[in-house]
C-alpha cells in the first residue's frame, strides 16, 4: 500500500509539471516579440499590408483566432500527436521531429557517456588525491572547464581543430560522399567534445565531494583504524554510496544535455533537435516551437522519473524510508 500510495503521489506531481510545461510552450513563443507574419514577406512588403489582409493570414494559418481556441487545439493535437504543420517549409512537425530526434539522441547518448566516464573518474582520482594533500591540478582544471560557455568552447574548437590544424571537419553530419558511418563519427568529434568538456567538470566536482564525505564518516574512519586497508575501503564500502547520489545527477543531466544542446548544434550547424529549435524560433514558427519544446520537457521529466523509479533499486535504505 506504501508503494502504490507513494507511486500514486509521484505520478500526481509529474502530473502537475507536465501540465505547467504544456502552458508554458504554449505561451512562450508567443511571449516573443515579433510574429510569424514575416515568413510571408520581406519587411517592406509586409509593411504595406493593411490589417484586413494580416488578420487573413494569420486566421489562414491558424494564429489569428482567440488565445483560447488555440489553446484548446493545440491541446487536442498533443494528446492525438497532432503537433500541427510546420509555417517555415511546410512538413508536419512530427515528421521534422521525427527526422532530427535520432540525430540529437545520438549526439546526447556519446556526450553523456563520456561525460559519466571522464567526470567520475578523475572525481574519484581528485577525492583519493585530496587525501594525500595533491588534487588541486585536477580541482583547477575542473572549475576552469565549467565555467566555459559552450558557445564560446565550441568556435575554440573550431578554429583550432577545423581551421588552423584542419584535421576535423567543422559543421554538419554528412561524409565526402553522403552520410556514412565514418563521417558521422568524424563530425561528432567536436560537438560530443565541447559538451563532454563543459559538462565534466560539475560531475567531477559533484563526485569528489559526495566520495570525501563518504571517506571522512566515522564508519570508513573506524574500520581504517581498525586495519582494514585503504584501497579495500574505497572499493567495497566507500564507491557505492558515494556514487548513489551521483547516478540522480547523471540522469537528470541526460535531459538537460538535451535541451542544452541548441547552442552546440547552432554553433556546429547539427541537424538535430537543438538546430530544429533554434531554426523555429528564429522564424517565429510556433507550431514547430511547441513541439520542439515538448519533446524537450518531456526528456527532461522522463529522465527525472527514470531516476526516481531507479534509485530505490541502487539504495535499500530509500525502499524503507531509512531505516533498517
Amino acid at each position: 500500500m506504501t508503494t502504490w500510495r507513494y507511486a500514486a503521489g509521484r505520478l500526481a506531481e509529474y502530473s502537475a509539471v507536465l501540465a505547467v510545461a504544456l502552458t508554458l510552450n504554449f505561451a512562450l513563443p508567443r511571449a516573443l516579440p515579433g510574429g510569424p507574419l514575416k515568413l510571408f514577406g520581406s519587411p517592406e512588403a509586409l509593411a504595406r499590408l493593411t490589417a484586413d489582409e494580416r488578420a487573413q493570414i494569420a486566421t489562414q494559418y491558424g494564429f489569428g483566432r482567440p488565445l483560447p481556441e488555440q489553446f484548446l487545439d493545440y491541446l487536442g493535437g498533443v494528446f492525438t500527436l497532432d503537433l500541427g504543420t510546420s509555417l517555415s517549409d511546410g512538413r508536419p512537425v512530427t515528421q521534422a521531429l521525427g527526422e532530427a530526434l535520432p540525430w540529437t539522441l545520438l549526439l546526447v547518448g556519446t556526450s553523456i557517456v563520456c561525460t559519466a566516464v571522464v567526470g567520475v573518474t578523475f572525481g574519484v582520482l581528485g577525492a583519493l588525491r585530496r587525501r594525500k594533500g595533491k588534487g588541486s591540478g585536477l580541482l583547477g582544471t575542473a572549475i576552469v572547464l565549467d565555467s566555459f560557455p559552450q558557445f564560446w568552447l565550441g568556435m575554440l574548437l573550431i578554429v583550432l581543430f577545423g581551421v588552423q590544424l584542419q584535421w576535423l571537419p567543422t559543421f554538419g553530419v554528412s561524409g565526402v560522399e553522403g552520410v556514412t558511418i565514418s563521417g558521422v563519427l568524424t563530425h561528432l568529434i567536436l560537438p560530443v567534445g565541447t559538451m563532454t568538456l563543459t559538462g565534466m567538470g560539475y560531475l567531477f566536482l559533484y563526485t569528489r565531494s559526495s566520495l570525501l564525505t563518504v571517506l571522512t564518516s566515522e564508519p570508513i574512519q573506524h574500520a581504517h583504524a581498525r586495519g582494514v586497508p585503504y584501497g579495500q575501503l574505497v572499493r567495497r564500502h566507500a564507491l557505492r554510496p558515494a556514487l548513489l547520489p551521483v547516478h540522480t545527477i547523471l540522469m537528470m543531466e541526460i535531459g538537460f544535455l538535451a535541451a542544452g544542446s541548441i547552442v552546440v548544434e547552432t554553433v556546429f550547424a547539427y541537424p538535430g533537435l537543438g538546430r530544429l529549435t533554434f531554426d523555429a524560433i528564429t522564424a517565429r514558427d510556433y507550431p514547430l516551437m511547441q513541439g520542439a519544446f515538448l519533446v524537450l520537457t518531456l526528456m527532461v521529466v522522463l529522465m527525472n522519473a527514470l531516476a526516481d523509479a531507479t534509485y530505490p533499486l541502487l539504495d535499500p535504505r530509500a525502499r524503507t524510508g531509512g531505516g533498517r
